[in-house]
């Protein structure tokens, strides 16, 4: 079964010198010379070298305290988690699973050996409790596919140790400028390796302006960024990160408003077959989700009850409920993940960005083009406001109110791409319309909750079981709904006072 651990590590030049003296450094108030490692480590990637150009590296190391399999990704400068599997003679498909995305049809093969003989130091405090560890590794590299050629250079390493202060990195580096010493120029060891052996480099990442100048170049961006969202967050998903479903399941969204609101900047009869495909995903990223919001938020509401008012077995009726399928929900998306037509719609989101089907506005000044596509989804907003305020209260009104949420996000999403050319108006309406779908959402929610109470009341009086306490939760969700309606009004008022684009 595979671990994650969060590493935190510096690494720095070093001139065969050595580990420059780090005692007097705050908070060190010894160092323990731990002896020299001898590690062996093979690195695999794809031909193209995807995972390297991406920042990952998957290794098969023996050696050292942690022999194993080991998958990093990056979480930001100088932090990765660190994902370990047992040692075995191929990839384990955990770790194969969590590089899926980018590898896709793709083989995994060596690409390279690097051994390093790694010379330990534990810093530790005055109770003896590790702070972090120092190394002075002699690495030496051989390139295995792709190219060929050896390596050989020395460099000194910091890692954190587990639960450790940050700020003490901060403070081994000034002891080791002083030193002479200075941050190395290579993120990783494989990054150096692959620099300085002859044969192929990561790909490059696609081709963008500097600085976005036609309305085709800022909607290729936008759609670029969500693209690459998706990639990006697949292994969080796959490991349930927190928030992580939520946050890939937007970024198909923004994809699929971006066709519809920029038709005239790319080309609908391409767009529309992902749009489709990228709803699919979306359903398939909600199966499970929706009932765990929604499960969240009754029980938030059934703990905020008088314990007077609560009657029968609900809270066990309501976890019971909460808890069916979640499982099988997990196993589908998981499936949904390795599938064919998952890792197709990946790859045609690639071929969509590197060779756009532009349409002749694509080629004009942002300002204009961009401009009318966020009035126009504007627009419909407002006709679907109208709408809900001439309807009386019920599922019309509740209707025409989701489908004008539904359009304050198609809206908020066009002037996000649009911000970077139209300035503070497109920020501003990204907030106010941000604001305008959180309100209609908790009014949507209602809907969602009140259908299900309904239903669970149904089962429970079905078990002749007390339904007090559902028609109770009902009712203050019917107001909850009513409130919502009676501020729609007004946030619309500030929304259109802030539609200035």
């Amino acid at each position: 079964m595979a671990e994650t651990k969060r590493e935190i590590e510096r690494k720095y030049e070093s001139d065969d010198s050595g580990l420059p003296d780090l005692t007097g450094v705050a908070g060190v108030a010894n160092i323990l010379d731990k002896g020299t490692a001898e590690l062996d480590a093979t690195y695999y990637d794809t031909s193209d070298l995807r995972l390297a150009a991406a920042s990952l590296t998957l290794r098969r190391r023996t050696g050292g305290s942690d022999a194993g399999w080991h998958l990093k990704l990056p979480v930001g400068p100088g932090v990765r988690d660190e994902i370990q599997a047992e040692l075995s003679d191929t990839v384990p498909d955990e770790l194969a699973a969590l590089v899926r995305s980018r590898v896709r049809e793709g083989q995994l093969v060596p690409v390279v050996r690097l051994r390093t003989a790694r010379d330990v130091r534990d810093l530790v405090d005055a109770n003896g409790k590790l702070l972090a560890e120092a190394s002075v590794d002699a690495v030496r590299a051989e390139r295995l596919f792709g190219g060929k050629g050896h390596a050989e250079w020395t460099e000194i390493e910091v890692e954190l140790a587990d639960d450790g202060d940050p700020a003490l990195l901060d403070k081994v580096e000034k002891r080791l400028r002083k030193a002479g010493v200075r941050p190395a120029k290579a993120a990783s060891k494989l990054a150096r390796a692959l620099a300085e052996t002859k044969g192929g480099h990561p790909r490059p990442k696609d081709r963008e302006p500097v600085e976005p100048v036609t309305a085709g170049d800022h909607v290729l961006a936008y759609v670029r960024a969500q693209r690459d969202a998706m990639v990006e967050l697949d292994p969080a998903v796959r490991q349930d990160a927190e928030e992580s479903v939520h946050d890939m399941r937007v970024a198909t969204r923004r994809l699929r408003s971006t066709f519809r609101s920029f038709g005239k900047v790319l080309d609908r009869e391409a767009t529309d077959p992902v749009a489709d495909e990228l709803k699919w995903l979306a359903g398939e990223l909600g199966v499970g989700r929706d009932q765990e919001v929604l499960a969240e938020h009754l029980t938030a509401a059934l703990d905020a009850l008088p314990t007077a008012l609560i009657s029968g077995p609900i809270a066990e009726r309501l976890r019971t409920w909460a808890g069916a399928g979640h499982g099988g929900a997990r196993s589908r998306l998981l499936g949904v993940l390795d599938s064919q037509r998952y890792l197709t719609l990946l790859d045609t989101l690639d071929s969509l960005v590197a060779d756009p089907p532009l349409r002749k506005a694509a080629a004009k000044k942002p300002e204009k083009v961009l401009a009318k596509a966020v009035r126009r989804d504007f627009a419909k907003v407002s006709e679907l406001i109208e709408e809900a305020a001439a309807q009386p209260p019920g599922a019309d009104r509740d209707l025409a109110l989701h489908e004008a949420r539904k359009k304050a996000k198609r809206t908020r999403y066009a002037a996000e791409a649009s911000a970077p050319a139209l300035g503070s108006e497109a920020r501003s309406l990204v907030k106010s319309m941000k604001s305008l779908q959180s309100l209609l959402g908790d009014h949507q929610d209602s809907v969602m909750v009140r259908t299900t109470l309904r239903e669970l009341s149904a089962v429970a009086h079905a078990a002749g079981e007390s339904a007090f306490t559902y028609g109770l939760l009902y009712g203050r969700e019917e107001r909850r709904a009513e409130l919502v309606e009676l501020a729609v009004p007004d946030q619309w008022e500030t929304t259109e006072g802030s539609m200035r684009v």
